[in-house]
């Protein structure tokens, strides 16, 4: 672990002032404090735990992206630099050192300061914005008053925003509401029990009372709103490294009856792989990244409704029953006589990591925070954002992902077991998330962003609520806030267009030359010579791919145009989506707009992780200063098909 240094203070200090206080030390919240930091404002990052990273240190290595197009800037630097720790340009799947480690060394690099285990108490305003908050060491050693010009809170709770008593929710919204579809009481197929498992401890007996994890509770109809929220759980970090491993022991306060069901759903069905229990991605170092995945699994559904409001008492308690409920399901795999042997000897080939989490008994210290709650700002991302039927303009980030909702409920439905909640709706494009989404109405707060918990309806947040989109967001409030406090004006008056222009001019707040990205649909910076079919949907690169599907035809090209604003020696590289029939090689033409290259790449790439592609390298060359430079993707010698999607050039001067 990279050394961190932690500003110390003690109870009897004076208030503390700062530009810039950013609240949880979570992807974002490192983001957030690089980023102002870099552009020369005094930052004061909180954390309330031990570890910086949040959810990507604390497990969850296996990347939800859904388009690598919408993750840009910072977010992009630390994928590089994960990749760069692996050999590779960029890589989304990780193991959480790696995370953490690179995460201090944003903050060594910024020297920005940090105050780990403490947490936020209470928010006075003044005027419409907070002038002061106070923190209270999480050991017991006083508390401290911190002013600041401005704040942003990146917690996976809200827990500034809600002190500062701006208007938020928690729960569900009706499909009514914002005249969605997806939102509410959703009894779907997805993650969802079979029909005929009894729910009763005794089978067939209502009166011997509901096993345990099944809910009593009527369910609503469908599309109705309510205050209950998804389902949390661990990302599992296990390894099958006999010299790495520490075995899977029986845990504190373990109850073999909460994993009834698992036993009832294995009479049914039991030859169900390990796979549909568990979620075992491969990571490096002979790692894992385990999630929910089944109808019973490490998700601990309805277990968390009080968490979103509750004290930190009670948080703690929370998080510790998840804890244990999730080891206790590890060992009652690997361990009961009750289940099918084949999962058995699957889950004991695997124990706990020594050289992870060696400060928490090698088990992560954050709980997968799925949503808690949620800022009700003057925009409400909804589904219709997801979809593509509303477009904003003051987009200052992306997301891509699924519209995703875990399970909220585990109820009983005409006498057999089911869940409710689980929503998966997907295949769209990336869509632009509004500075708007991010603010207080200026009426409650003027001197506040909220990029975690933003003002999002629960199905819409279900898209948006991805680690690189937190980190991405973030960028873009340390950005506002840089520019309202120069500018003295409160948040809600900064240009959102301002920000995206100062964030794709210095993507990496440092002042470095950026790289240049050219997509396929990016008009004036790309020729298409030839007939070319234009591909939407998954596996793109952004909105489309070029495709060339005919052999020995009329030769095709497809020429990418950079603007160049440096001259000197760039890394150039082309993304391969994964498409049925690829051609096993694609050439190339090069030209610097004096001197132009044949260059043959291999078009049969491992696509790893979540990723639908991979950028392949066309080598090193020396371009000039402006558009006379190209890279051209042709069909000459294509033995399959040709795809024509991104080209990537990175200054490597």
């Amino acid at each position: 672990m990279t050394s961190l240094t932690i500003l110390s203070l003690t109870a009897a200090a004076q208030e503390m002032q700062f530009d810039v206080c950013v609240y949880g030390g979570t992807s974002a919240g490192v983001v957030a404090a690089y980023t102002a930091r870099m552009y020369g404002k005094k930052v004061l990052l909180i954390e309330p735990g031990k570890h910086l990273g949040g959810l990507t240190s604390g497990g969850l290595g296996y990347t939800d992206i859904g388009n690598k197009y919408a993750v840009t800037g910072l977010a992009r630097d630390f994928y590089r630099r994960v990749g760069a720790h692996y050999g590779k340009l960029e890589q989304w799947i990780f193991e959480p050192h790696v995370a953490e480690n690179l995460f201090n060394g944003y903050k060594t690099r910024a020297n920005f300061d940090v105050l780990l285990e403490h947490r936020v108490l209470d928010a006075k305003l003044e005027k419409g914005a907070i002038k002061t908050i106070t923190i209270e060491s999480v050991n017991g050693a006083g508390t401290q008053t911190i002013s600041a010009k401005v704040f942003i809170d990146c917690s996976y709770e809200g827990d500034l925003m809600a002190r500062a008593g701006v208007s938020y929710v928690v729960g569900r919204e009706s499909n009514k509401q914002y005249s969605e579809t997806y939102n509410g009481v959703q009894l779907r197929d997805k993650h969802q029990f079979p029909d005929g498992i009894d729910p009763y401890k005794l089978k067939g007996k209502p009166e011997s009372g509901l096993l345990w994890g099944v809910s009593g509770a009527k369910v609503d109809a469908s599309g109705s709103g309510d205050k209950k929220v998804q389902a949390y759980n661990f990302r599992i970090c296990l390894t099958d490294d006999p010299g790495n491993m520490i075995p899977i022991t029986r845990p504190e306060g373990y109850d073999s009856s909460r994993y009834e069901l698992l036993v009832r759903l294995m009479e049914k069905e039991p030859n169900r792989p390990f796979n549909l229990i568990l979620k075992p991605d491969l990571m490096p170092g002979r790692k894992t990244d385990i999630n929910n995945n089944g109808p019973i699994s490490t998700d601990m559904i309805g277990m968390n409704y009080n968490y979103p409001e509750a004290g930190y008492a009670d948080r703690a308690r929370i998080t510790k029953e998840h804890e244990m409920y999730v080891k206790g399901l590890l060992y009652f795999i690997g361990h009961s006589t009750r289940l099918p042997a084949h999962l058995g000897t699957e889950m004991r080939k695997w124990g706990y990591p020594r050289d992870e989490y060696q400060d928490n008994g090698n088990w992560s210290p954050q709980m997968y925070v799925r949503e808690s709650r949620r800022l009700v700002g003057d925009y409400v991302m909804t589904q219709a954002n997801c979809v593509g039927s509303e477009l904003v303009e003051d987009g200052v980030g992306m997301a891509a992902y699924t519209m995703d909702s875990h399970n909220v409920q585990r109820v009983v439905v005409n006498g057999m077991v089911k869940n409710e909640g689980d929503v998966q709706v997907g295949g769209f494009p990336p869509y632009p998330i509004s500075y708007r989404s991010l603010l207080p109405k200026q009426s409650e707060c003027t001197n506040l962003l909220v990029p975690v918990c933003l003002s999002a309806t629960h199905i819409a947040y279900g898209s948006i609520r991805m680690e690189p989109v937190f980190m991405v967001l973030a960028q873009s409030s340390a950005v506002a806030a840089v520019m309202s406090i120069d500018k003295r004006v409160p948040l809600q008056l900064v240009n959102p267009k301002l920000i995206q222009q100062k964030v794709k001019l210095d993507p990496l707040a440092d002042g470095s030359t950026p790289e240049v990205l050219i997509d396929n649909d990016d008009k004036g910076s790309v020729v298409v010579e030839g007939a070319w079919l234009n591909q939407k949907g998954s596996g793109a690169y952004g909105f489309s791919f070029l495709i060339d599907t005919v052999l020995n035809q009329k030769p095709r090209s497809v020429k990418f145009i950079p603007s160049i604003v440096k001259a000197g020696s760039y890394q150039v590289y082309v993304y391969s989506p994964r498409v049925a029939k690829s051609t096993s090689k694609v050439t190339l033409s090069i030209s610097d707009g004096k001197v132009k290259r044949e260059v043959i790449i291999s078009a049969s790439v491992k696509v790893e992780g979540q990723t639908s592609g991979e950028w392949v390298s066309a080598g090193k060359h020396n371009l000039n200063a402006g558009r006379g430079n190209f890279v051209s993707i042709t069909n000459s010698g294509a033995d399959g098909v040709v795809v024509a999607d991104a080209v990537l050039f990175v200054p490597a001067f």
